[in-house]
Parts: C-alpha cells; sequence; structure tokens
C-alpha cells in the first residue's frame, strides 16, 4: 500500500520553489546605509584606490553574509579581524573608524566603535600588570573595533622576560571566542608585520583580511594638502602652489615622511609663519583674504629649503 503523500501547508515553500524567492539586494545596500560610508572614506582620503575596493569587497561580502543569514543559509559568523599594512600617514587609522562603521551598520558589531591603542596600553613593566592593562582595552573595546597600531611591538623575541607574549595569549583568547562582539585591527610596516606573523602563528591564522596601505604620490600629496587648508578655511595663493610641490619634492627624500601626516605638519608651521608674518607686518590694513592665505614666503622660510634639514629636529610619534 502507497503513502499518502504530505500535504504542503499553504503558502508554505519547498526546497525548490524557496531557492526561487527574489531578493532586492539593491534595497537591503540601500536600508544599510553602507553607501554613505563608503561615500565619507571618498571624501576624507585622496586616492587609494586599492585600499577603498578591497574596503567595499569587505562590506558587500558582508552585506550578503546578512542576507544569507535571513534564510538560513550561513553557518556563523566569518572571521573579520584585519591587518593593515603600510607606511605612516597612509589613512590606515582613518580607514578603521570606517570599517567599523560599516561593522555596526550591518550588525555585525554592537556599536562600532573604535579603540586605538598601542604596546603601551596592553602590556605592563611588571609581573601581574598586563593582563589587566589587557583586559581593561578588551573590556573597552567589546561591541567594536581595536585597533592596535605598530602591532609587532607586541612580540620581542630578543627579551626572555618581554610581557608582550601574556598580552598576545589574552588577545588570541578573544579573537576566536568572541569574534561576534570584537573586531582586532592589526596595524604596521609590512616587513615587520610580516615577520611579527611568522613569529606568530596563531595570530596570522585568526586574520582574515590583509590590505596593504601604498604611499601617496607626490599629486596626490598637493591634493591632499589643498584639502586640509580648505577644511581649515586657508588657501594657497595662485605662485604658492608650486612652492608647495617643491617642497614636498625634497621633503619626501628626507627621514621620517610619513605622506599626510607630513603635509599636515608642514601646512601647520606654514600658519604659524603666515600668523607671524601678520603680526609683524602692518596690521591696520589687513583683510580677510590676508589671514586665509598662504603664500610663498610662508612657505620657502622652511629649514627643508635653506638648509636640507627638517624643521623639527626630532622625528614625528610612532603611529600608522
Amino acid at each position: 500500500m502507497k503513502e499518502k503523500p504530505t500535504d504542503t501547508p499553504e503558502g508554505a515553500q519547498t526546497p525548490a520553489s524557496r531557492e526561487d524567492t527574489p531578493i532586492d539586494l539593491e534595497a537591503a545596500f540601500r536600508d544599510a546605509n553602507v553607501q554613505e560610508v563608503l561615500d565619507k572614506l571618498d571624501r576624507e582620503l585622496v586616492g587609494l584606490k586599492p585600499v577603498k575596493a578591497r574596503i567595499r569587497e569587505v562590506a558587500a561580502l558582508l552585506l550578503v553574509d546578512r542576507v544569507r543569514k535571513h534564510f538560513d543559509l550561513t553557518a556563523g559568523t566569518p572571521s573579520l579581524h584585519m591587518s593593515f599594512t603600510g607606511n605612516p600617514g597612509t589613512g590606515k587609522t582613518t580607514v578603521a573608524v570606517r570599517m567599523a562603521e560599516i561593522l555596526h551598520r550591518l550588525g555585525y558589531v554592537r556599536k562600532g566603535h573604535l579603540v586605538a591603542v598601542t604596546r603601551d596600553d596592553l602590556v605592563g613593566q611588571y609581573i601581574g600588570h598586563t593582563a589587566p592593562k589587557t583586559k581593561e582595552v578588551l573590556k573597552r573595546a567589546m561591541g567594536g573595533v581595536l585597533f592596535i597600531d605598530e602591532a609587532y611591538y607586541l612580540y620581542r623575541a630578543e627579551n626572555e622576560r618581554d610581557y608582550g607574549q601574556e598580552s598576545i595569549e589574552i588577545l588570541l583568547q578573544i579573537m576566536e571566542n568572541q569574534r561576534d562582539d570584537l573586531v582586532v585591527i592589526l596595524a604596521g610596516y609590512r616587513d615587520r608585520m610580516e615577520k611579527f606573523f611568522q613569529s606568530n602563528p596563531g595570530m596570522a591564522s585568526r586574520i582574515a583580511h590583509h590590505i596593504d596601505f601604498p604611499d601617496y604620490s607626490l599629486d596626490e600629496l598637493i591634493e591632499i594638502g589643498g584639502l586640509m587648508l580648505a577644511r581649515d578655511q586657508y588657501r594657497f595663493s595662485p605662485d604658492a602652489v608650486a612652492v608647495f610641490r617643491d617642497y614636498l619634492v625634497r621633503r619626501m627624500n628626507l627621514p621620517h615622511f610619513a605622506n599626510a601626516r607630513s603635509v599636515r605638519n608642514a601646512l601647520d608651521r606654514c600658519r604659524m609663519r603666515q600668523a607671524v608674518r601678520l603680526f609683524d607686518g602692518v596690521r591696520s590694513n589687513m583683510t580677510v583674504k590676508d589671514l586665509v592665505t598662504i603664500t610663498p614666503a610662508d612657505i620657502l622660510a622652511s629649514r627643508v629649503f635653506k638648509d636640507g634639514t627638517l624643521d623639527m629636529d626630532k622625528p614625528p610619534p610612532r603611529a600608522a
């Protein structure tokens, strides 16, 4: 005797019909407001096309994964820990902030905030200090993104009594067991990060996305300088642009050049020289145009032109 076929409840989907369910991915993308964050990156950072492309790829992956989850098609939370490599001043921290925002809008972190730290924030100088410091930082970062700048300084193989390994072990445990509530981004110079991962295979295995940040070209640095001045309601005089280009050509060949950060530092000193020039000049005949204009004289006073050295004797602080 044949078994009577089971009736399908009215409105229920069979496996075949379920796969034919229409999905409006564009609407899901729009509802998540991810494009707004990507647009912010375009406005904030000049160039960096490979980096922006990778961020968009990650955003697309997470969006599709979110839609799949709605249809019970995903097995678990994807690994989102990342490595940002490149020279200082290439936008790694800014991208990390926007990445945190994307993760929050797509529901992968609860808060979407970024906690930026270095070795000094995680590693203690005495026995028993490291674990509490690292756990306190992790507590603050939970629900968001932990950005560890110059992460390779956590591990010092030459020092047997260094406590950095203790911090790494705590980080590894949290990165594995609470990856649905915290994303860790490690940042630093590319060659040093590669050595760090070679020395710490456990950390390397937990990093899903490696993004390399290229140096800016001369033209990009000029554009960055113009944007920085505009945001502060300053501008170059027509003949100052060529002088600033000459300055950058010289500065890029000196030690401790830090891309956009060096541009910012140079412009800060230009503004200071402009202020002194205005203060020492004929103050009664100034106009608003004088207050907003950086002239060649404000740039040419740099020591880079005088003796080929930096305006500041000590190098910039370590950062990514």
